[in-house]
């Protein structure tokens, strides 16, 4: 059996309503528009998506934050007031002919809309309907605000990061939100292959806890099954709160470098370190981790990020240098990737972002379209739709 390699987009054909703000539900509905299909937002008419106003800076393009326009490249904008009895019948006209829709409501609301999962399959008994929520449907903490940094707060992730003597720290980046995005994506995808071989479609769910849970599944499972010992952070140089030494991250004369897993007596050797040969039992570098990394530490800062890197890197010591955004972009690893792109809009906007990190049959999806105008496809989806 042969297959032919073609350049249309694996999701073509399939439509997407996004009844999302913020990031988690819209980076899931990016992630569909990047694979081809079609999303269409739903906004509300007076001022739209509430992360069109959630900014990182004191940048804004076009009226909306960088954010906004980040995670909803190549989107359309249906505005609709869902408290209007005629907009909320247009939507469900809309959703009558939609593949996939999104929402990511506290619980109960979408109920009182009457756009909860039974609610639209008895429109389209083949919806594939995707849920996000900060904590579940059950449980104490349903009605809390299903926020990014209070779901790292719930989820015990924050005393991975930072040196021990931190307290809490949590990660530069929104990373409930991506992750349930990510997974809801994935839900979707499979549910689409099931849709194609069944006809049947089905309730994808997740919340921000779910995930973060999920994403500490490797370290967790060790807590779970060595007695339930917390996790201990280096208080020196710190970068896994369950590895031992040497790794972590290591200022040199010029700049920082990263040393991963590796054997301490190659270290010894190729750092000219002979007071790490009191550590030759592997099992005292993770209980002398503190004081392992004080020695090599002390020493990688006498020399450039180049000088180790020209001994370490021929010796196949997993190591990198630290670089800056500013450093990335120039590099020929990042430049050879081809992960920026360009997109407009006819009001003059223009703005760099990221493409998709995924390659289909050896290519990368391009879009050349910025994020939409709040409603700014309204009248035309109206009209393809019948609303």
């Amino acid at each position: 059996m042969t297959f032919e390699m073609t350049n249309t987009p694996l999701l073509d054909g399939i439509v997407v309503v996004d009844l999302c703000q913020f990031l988690s539900g819209p980076y899931a509905s990016l992630r569909l528009q990047d694979l081809g299909a079609r999303v269409i937002k739903i906004e509300r008419p007076d001022g739209g998506d509430l992360s069109r106003r959630l900014y990182l800076s004191d940048t804004e393009i076009g009226g909306d934050s960088t954010i906004f326009h980040a995670i909803n490249r190549s989107k359309e904008s249906l505005a609709l007031d869902l408290k209007n009895p005629e907009d909320l019948k247009a939507l469900k006209t809309l959703l009558a002919r939609a593949d996939v829709v999104l929402q990511n409501f506290r619980p109960g609301v979408i109920s009182r809309l009457g756009l909860d999962y039974e609610a639209v399959k008895t429109i389209n008994p083949d919806i594939i309907y995707a849920s996000i929520t900060g904590y579940g449907n059950e449980g104490p903490w349903v009605d809390r605000p299903g926020q990014d940094l209070l779901a790292q707060a719930r989820s015990g992730v924050m005393w991975l990061n930072g040196d021990d003597n931190q307290g809490p720290v949590p990660f530069g980046l929104a990373i409930a939100d991506m992750l349930a995005g990510a997974a809801v994506a994935q839900g979707i995808l499979a549910a689409l292959v099931r849709r194609g071989i069944s006809g049947t479609g089905a309730h994808i769910e997740t919340s921000l806890l779910e995930v973060l849970v999920d994403f500490q599944f490797e370290v967790l499972t060790t807590h779970l099954n060595d007695g339930r010992r917390p996790p201990r952070r280096s208080n020196f140089r710190s970068a896994h709160a369950y590895l031992s030494a040497p790794y972590g991250v290591y200022p040199t004369r010029d700049g920082h470098i990263a040393i991963a897993m590796t054997p301490l007596p190659r270290l010894e050797i190729l750092l000219e370190l002979p007071e790490l040969g009191r550590f030759s039992d592997p099992k005292t570098w993770f209980a002398h981790r503190d004081e392992i990394k004080q020695i090599i530490a002390t020493q990688i800062a006498t020399r450039s990020t180049e000088d180790w890197l020209a001994i370490l890197e021929p010796a196949d010591i997993w190591c990198a240098k630290v670089l800056s955004w500013a450093e990335l972009m120039e590099s020929e690893g990042f430049k050879a990737l081809d992960l920026l792109q360009t997109v407009t809009r006819e009001d003059d906007v223009e703005i760099t972002t990221t493409r998709s990190p995924l390659r289909i049959n050896g290519a990368r999806a391009r879009t050349n379209r910025a994020a939409p105008l709040v409603g700014e496809h309204s009248a035309a989806i109206r009209e393809e739709f019948g609303l």
